[in-house]
């Protein structure tokens, strides 16, 4: 089989990739490949069941049509400051731009016009202010939320303009290895419902998400793809009550903090807040079960949940940082049976373990119902764990009850990112006519700056017509 432009993965790289190629006109084949399901396919049952069901080949909430996004919080940041390092590329007025056009795309299809974050000046300064005395950095990103429930209806529109529009959308379709020779790629070998078969193409994207991460990796170890050693970020997902964060919720919906505690002084960030919002468990794969977060646009709870992120960075001769978190995880999961952990913050700092008769005598109730009291301190690397306490009682200064005894941490929250690919602004690789976008390529984090990256892909493609 052959084809113009093949596509290897449906997250939000991959179909807006598509989305521009058509906008700009371009009358080439495109053939967009996806391991999971179409997004009106997409359910998990733990809603019905109240426990997750290890759904099979893969995680509904993870893989299918816009990727992890569509059962996400749906939030989009609107500077170049957040979503990772794509500015480093291409320069900030350019990924500054590319925000705007595609946040265009996304009111298009129906997101909601109200932005977060903006306005309230003067309650912002005296969050900053707190911030600073305390040695961290607010960084005040305007935020569009979608909503989980408003994401899957708005890329459910995307999923149809670009089947009417002409791209072959194939689900169920699994990339299992590149089509490489004399430093060129030529397309990739694909199975689809047990049948194995190549497709040739002029040129191959590959947008495989942060699920696809490791895949990814082992590609480009196999076939020589220039890459560098990435980040992994390993931390826990902190749920406190509303009333807590009432101010920065209403004044900046999410306050991203990032600072460098003592003694280790490595990166440690919030990320991805859900006020109202609810705690989520994902599958991975060999049954790894990390926990997430969401926030719906009508449905709301008395909690706000975020992730803090430990960034770890590691140097020669170790290049295996995926697989290091996935440890972490694993054996996180062995000491809740399967389960995501769940500890009070006064506990850890006791030395004791959380007992469920204790979580049910709180203030704060979980809501990941099925997640097992226990002790995260016993599978957390020393080093990830310190960092994260001291930045708990520095935001706690900013945040007053943030870090208080009956504070919920649950563990493992992993963020998996690839070995950063080497390439240039044109978004080449050292393979001819092959392309590595979104998380998969370690260039970007999250919805925003993935879809960005998609449309300067299919800006490039579309010019070489």
């Amino acid at each position: 089989m052959q084809t113009d432009i093949l596509i290897i993965g449906a997250g939000p790289a991959g179909i807006f990739t598509a989305m521009e190629l058509l906008r700009r006109g371009c009358r080439k084949k495109i053939l967009l490949v996806e391991k999971g399901r179409a997004i009106e396919d997409r359910r998990c049952p733990k809603a019905q069941t109240g426990h997750c069901m290890n759904c099979k080949p893969y995680c509904h909430i993870t893989t299918g049509f816009s990727g992890a996004g569509a059962f996400s919080d749906g939030k989009l940041s609107l500077s170049p400051e957040v979503g990772g390092d794509l500015p480093q590329l291409i320069g900030d007025s350019v990924a500054q731009a590319l925000i705007d056009y595609t946040d265009s795309i996304y009111l298009e299809f129906g997101a909601d016009a109200h932005v977060e974050g903006i306005g309230e000046k003067e309650a912002v300064k005296e969050i900053r202010k707190r911030a600073i005395q305390t040695g961290l950095k607010l960084v005040d990103c305007p935020i569009r939320h979608l909503g989980t429930e408003k994401a899957q209806e708005i890329y459910a529109a995307i999923e149809r303009y670009l089947m009417e529009n002409g791209v072959e959308l194939r689900f169920g379709c699994a990339c299992t290895d590149l089509i490489l020779k004399d430093g060129v790629c030529l397309g990739a070998h694909l199975l689809e419902n047990g049948i194995a078969y190549e497709v040739l193409a002029s040129h191959t994207v590959v947008a495989a998400g942060r699920r696809g991460a490791d895949w990814f990796d082992r590609l480009c170890a196999r076939h020589g793809i220039a890459h560098a050693p990435g980040t992994v970020d390993i931390g826990v997902r902190v749920e406190v009550r509303n009333e807590v964060m009432e101010t920065v919720n209403n004044v900046l919906y999410e306050s991203k903090l990032i600072g460098y505690p003592k003694p280790f002084k490595n990166k440690v960030r919030t990320f991805c807040q859900n006020p109202g919002g609810f705690v989520s468990q994902e599958n991975y794969d060999n049954n790894l079960a990390v926990v997430n977060g969401h926030s719906y646009k009508d449905r709301k709870s008395q909690n706000t949940n975020l992730a803090i992120l430990c960034s770890h960075h590691f140097n020669e001769p170790f290049d295996q940082p995926i697989e290091y978190a996935q440890k972490v995880g694993e054996l996180t999961n062995m000491l809740g049976a399967g389960h995501i952990l769940v500890q009070r913050y006064g506990d850890i700092l006791d030395g004791k373990r959380t007992w469920q008769e204790e979580l049910s005598r709180s203030n704060l109730q979980p809501t990941l119902p099925d997640a097992v009291a226990g002790d995260i301190t016993s599978a957390m690397p020393y080093r990830t764990m310190v960092n994260i306490l001291n930045f708990m009682q520095a935001v706690d200064h900013v945040v007053p009850g943030f870090a208080a005894t009956e504070t919920l941490l649950y563990s493992p929250e992993l963020k998996f990112y690839s070995n950063r690919v080497k390439m240039d602004a044109d978004l080449n690789t050292n393979m001819r006519n092959l392309h590595c976008l979104g998380d998969s390529s370690g260039w970007t984090r999250g919805l925003m700056m993935a879809s960005c990256m998609g449309v300067l892909m299919g800006r490039k493609l579309a010019a070489a017509e």
